[in-house]
Protein backbone atom coordinates (compact mmCIF):
# COMPACT_ATOMS: atom_id res chain seq x y z
CA UNK A 1 0.00 0.00 0.00
CA UNK A 2 3.06 2.73 0.78
CA UNK A 3 4.27 1.88 -2.76
CA UNK A 4 0.86 3.20 -4.08
CA UNK A 5 0.69 6.15 -2.04
CA UNK A 6 3.43 8.44 -3.66
CA UNK A 7 1.88 8.61 -7.46
CA UNK A 8 -1.75 9.02 -5.54
CA UNK A 9 -0.37 11.57 -4.04
CA UNK A 10 1.91 13.40 -7.00
CA UNK A 11 -1.51 13.26 -9.33
CA UNK A 12 -3.31 14.81 -6.73
CA UNK A 13 -0.26 17.24 -6.37
CA UNK A 14 -0.67 18.04 -10.11
CA UNK A 15 -4.53 18.07 -10.66
CA UNK A 16 -4.79 20.91 -7.69
CA UNK A 17 -2.29 23.34 -9.64
CA UNK A 18 -3.44 22.76 -12.88
CA UNK A 19 -6.78 23.46 -11.75
CA UNK A 20 -6.01 26.24 -10.33
CA UNK A 21 -4.17 27.50 -13.02
CA UNK A 22 -6.53 26.96 -15.44
CA UNK A 23 -9.22 28.57 -13.51
CA UNK A 24 -6.73 31.75 -12.59
CA UNK A 25 -6.13 31.99 -15.99
CA UNK A 26 -9.59 31.83 -17.48
CA UNK A 27 -10.96 34.47 -15.11
CA UNK A 28 -7.92 36.95 -15.92
CA UNK A 29 -8.19 36.25 -19.84
CA UNK A 30 -11.75 37.27 -19.72
CA UNK A 31 -11.74 40.19 -17.99
CA UNK A 32 -7.96 41.47 -19.21
CA UNK A 33 -10.31 41.13 -22.53
CA UNK A 34 -13.55 42.34 -22.30
CA UNK A 35 -13.14 45.31 -19.48
CA UNK A 36 -11.13 48.02 -19.38
CA UNK A 37 -9.07 49.68 -16.11
CA UNK A 38 -11.48 51.11 -13.64
CA UNK A 39 -14.71 49.16 -15.47
CA UNK A 40 -16.81 47.38 -12.42
CA UNK A 41 -19.89 44.41 -12.86
CA UNK A 42 -22.33 44.59 -9.70
CA UNK A 43 -22.90 41.27 -8.33
CA UNK A 44 -24.31 41.94 -5.29
CA UNK A 45 -23.86 44.74 -2.83
CA UNK A 46 -20.84 43.52 -1.17
CA UNK A 47 -19.83 41.51 -4.26
CA UNK A 48 -17.86 43.48 -7.43
CA UNK A 49 -15.77 42.31 -10.16
CA UNK A 50 -13.70 45.41 -10.68
CA UNK A 51 -10.41 45.18 -12.92
CA UNK A 52 -7.48 46.38 -11.93
CA UNK A 53 -4.00 45.55 -12.44
CA UNK A 54 -0.96 46.01 -10.08
CA UNK A 55 2.99 45.72 -10.34
CA UNK A 56 3.75 44.62 -7.15
CA UNK A 57 2.43 41.40 -4.35
CA UNK A 58 -1.08 40.25 -3.58
CA UNK A 59 -3.77 42.55 -2.75
CA UNK A 60 -2.02 44.85 -5.17
CA UNK A 61 0.95 45.88 -2.45
CA UNK A 62 3.90 47.55 -3.86
CA UNK A 63 6.69 47.81 -2.00
CA UNK A 64 9.86 46.21 -3.71
CA UNK A 65 10.83 46.04 -7.21
CA UNK A 66 9.08 44.47 -9.96
CA UNK A 67 11.89 42.58 -11.03
CA UNK A 68 12.97 41.66 -8.06
CA UNK A 69 9.43 40.12 -7.20
CA UNK A 70 9.14 38.06 -10.54
CA UNK A 71 12.62 36.62 -10.20
CA UNK A 72 11.58 35.93 -6.06
CA UNK A 73 8.26 34.18 -7.16
CA UNK A 74 10.45 32.30 -9.52
CA UNK A 75 12.89 31.17 -6.85
CA UNK A 76 10.07 30.63 -4.81
CA UNK A 77 7.90 27.93 -6.72
CA UNK A 78 11.22 26.28 -7.41
CA UNK A 79 11.84 25.05 -3.87
CA UNK A 80 7.82 24.64 -2.64
CA UNK A 81 7.97 22.15 -5.99
CA UNK A 82 11.72 20.72 -5.09
CA UNK A 83 9.51 20.84 -1.20
CA UNK A 84 6.77 18.76 -1.97
CA UNK A 85 8.03 16.27 -4.10
CA UNK A 86 10.41 15.28 -1.24
CA UNK A 87 7.75 15.33 1.55
CA UNK A 88 5.13 13.19 -0.58
CA UNK A 89 5.03 9.62 0.70
CA UNK A 90 6.98 10.48 4.16
CA UNK A 91 3.80 10.61 6.54
CA UNK A 92 2.76 13.85 6.09
CA UNK A 93 -1.33 14.14 6.09
CA UNK A 94 -3.02 14.44 2.37
CA UNK A 95 -4.15 17.61 3.92
CA UNK A 96 -0.78 19.58 4.49
CA UNK A 97 0.19 18.38 0.98
CA UNK A 98 -2.92 19.47 -0.96
CA UNK A 99 -2.11 23.10 1.02
CA UNK A 100 1.49 23.38 -0.54
CA UNK A 101 -0.16 22.37 -3.34
CA UNK A 102 -2.29 25.91 -3.12
CA UNK A 103 0.18 28.05 -2.09
CA UNK A 104 2.33 26.85 -5.23
CA UNK A 105 -1.01 26.93 -7.85
CA UNK A 106 -1.61 30.92 -6.98
CA UNK A 107 2.04 31.63 -7.11
CA UNK A 108 2.61 30.27 -10.26
CA UNK A 109 -0.57 31.80 -11.46
CA UNK A 110 0.57 35.66 -10.52
CA UNK A 111 3.81 34.60 -12.09
CA UNK A 112 2.47 33.96 -15.35
CA UNK A 113 0.72 37.38 -15.69
CA UNK A 114 4.29 38.84 -14.82
CA UNK A 115 6.17 36.36 -17.28
CA UNK A 116 3.99 36.58 -20.23
CA UNK A 117 0.86 39.40 -20.06
CA UNK A 118 3.30 42.00 -21.03
CA UNK A 119 3.87 39.74 -24.11
CA UNK A 120 0.69 38.67 -25.42
CA UNK A 121 -1.51 41.46 -24.12
CA UNK A 122 -1.90 45.12 -25.33
CA UNK A 123 -1.93 47.32 -22.43
CA UNK A 124 -5.57 48.20 -20.61
CA UNK A 125 -6.45 51.83 -20.13
CA UNK A 126 -9.47 53.31 -18.76
CA UNK A 127 -12.79 54.35 -20.91
CA UNK A 128 -13.94 52.52 -23.94
CA UNK A 129 -11.41 52.60 -25.78
CA UNK A 130 -8.88 50.62 -22.62
CA UNK A 131 -9.80 46.87 -23.38
CA UNK A 132 -7.00 45.00 -24.03
CA UNK A 133 -6.48 42.65 -27.13
CA UNK A 134 -3.99 39.59 -27.94
CA UNK A 135 -0.62 40.69 -29.41
CA UNK A 136 1.72 38.73 -31.67
CA UNK A 137 4.35 36.99 -28.85
CA UNK A 138 6.67 40.01 -28.07
CA UNK A 139 4.52 42.84 -29.13
CA UNK A 140 3.13 43.29 -26.12
CA UNK A 141 2.83 45.97 -23.42
CA UNK A 142 5.96 45.21 -21.08
CA UNK A 143 8.88 43.24 -21.05
CA UNK A 144 9.03 39.10 -20.08
CA UNK A 145 9.09 39.57 -16.32
CA UNK A 146 7.60 43.32 -16.19
CA UNK A 147 4.03 42.09 -16.80
CA UNK A 148 1.02 43.35 -15.11
CA UNK A 149 -1.54 41.31 -12.57
CA UNK A 150 -4.72 41.34 -13.35
CA UNK A 151 -6.87 41.77 -10.08
CA UNK A 152 -10.81 41.51 -10.53
CA UNK A 153 -12.22 40.47 -7.19
CA UNK A 154 -13.76 43.41 -4.37
CA UNK A 155 -15.32 42.93 -1.72
CA UNK A 156 -16.56 46.69 -0.10
CA UNK A 157 -18.23 44.31 2.99
CA UNK A 158 -19.27 47.64 4.77
CA UNK A 159 -18.49 51.48 5.25
CA UNK A 160 -17.34 52.10 9.17
CA UNK A 161 -18.97 54.87 10.59
CA UNK A 162 -17.65 58.20 10.62
CA UNK A 163 -17.13 58.24 13.68
CA UNK A 164 -14.86 55.80 14.20
CA UNK A 165 -11.37 57.04 14.98
CA UNK A 166 -8.59 56.89 12.27
CA UNK A 167 -11.16 54.68 10.01
CA UNK A 168 -14.26 56.13 10.00
CA UNK A 169 -15.65 56.44 6.43
CA UNK A 170 -12.86 53.75 4.99
CA UNK A 171 -14.12 50.47 3.42
CA UNK A 172 -13.63 47.28 6.02
CA UNK A 173 -12.43 45.12 3.53
CA UNK A 174 -10.64 47.56 0.49
CA UNK A 175 -7.84 45.42 -1.50
CA UNK A 176 -8.83 43.60 -5.07
CA UNK A 177 -7.81 40.39 -5.89
CA UNK A 178 -7.69 37.31 -7.70
CA UNK A 179 -7.87 33.92 -7.59
CA UNK A 180 -4.47 33.12 -7.16
CA UNK A 181 -4.41 35.27 -4.70
CA UNK A 182 -7.07 33.74 -3.05
CA UNK A 183 -5.57 30.26 -3.15
CA UNK A 184 -2.62 31.60 -1.63
CA UNK A 185 -3.81 33.18 1.55
CA UNK A 186 -6.17 30.68 2.29
CA UNK A 187 -3.22 27.86 1.89
CA UNK A 188 -1.45 29.98 4.63
CA UNK A 189 -3.86 30.09 6.76
CA UNK A 190 -4.86 26.78 6.45
CA UNK A 191 -1.37 26.07 6.96
CA UNK A 192 -0.70 28.40 10.35
CA UNK A 193 -3.86 26.88 11.74
CA UNK A 194 -3.87 22.81 11.22
CA UNK A 195 -0.15 22.30 9.81
CA UNK A 196 2.24 24.14 11.14
CA UNK A 197 3.97 21.87 13.27
CA UNK A 198 4.90 19.54 9.90
CA UNK A 199 6.24 22.36 8.13
CA UNK A 200 9.53 21.64 10.68
CA UNK A 201 8.52 17.48 9.95
CA UNK A 202 9.02 18.41 6.22
CA UNK A 203 12.29 20.07 6.32
CA UNK A 204 13.85 17.41 8.12
CA UNK A 205 12.55 14.79 5.50
CA UNK A 206 14.23 16.93 2.47
CA UNK A 207 17.82 17.35 4.89
CA UNK A 208 17.54 13.55 5.41
CA UNK A 209 16.94 13.02 1.65
CA UNK A 210 19.36 15.34 0.36
CA UNK A 211 22.05 13.97 2.96
CA UNK A 212 21.53 10.67 1.43
CA UNK A 213 22.00 11.47 -2.05
CA UNK A 214 24.60 13.04 -1.36
CA UNK A 215 26.16 9.97 0.53
CA UNK A 216 25.08 8.25 -2.92
CA UNK A 217 27.12 10.58 -4.81
CA UNK A 218 29.75 10.13 -2.76
CA UNK A 219 30.43 6.59 -2.88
Amino acid sequence: MGELKKPHQGRLVAAIIFSVLVIDQIIKILVKTNMSIGEEIRITDWFYILFVENNGMAFGMEFISKLFLSLFRSVAIAFFVWYIVKIINKGIPKGYIVTIAFIIAGAAGNLIDCLFYGQIFSASFYGPEGVAHFVPFGEGYAPMLYGKVVDMFYFPLWTWPDWVPFIGGSIFFGPIFNFADSCITCGVIVLILFYSKYVNMGLNFTEEATEANESKTGN
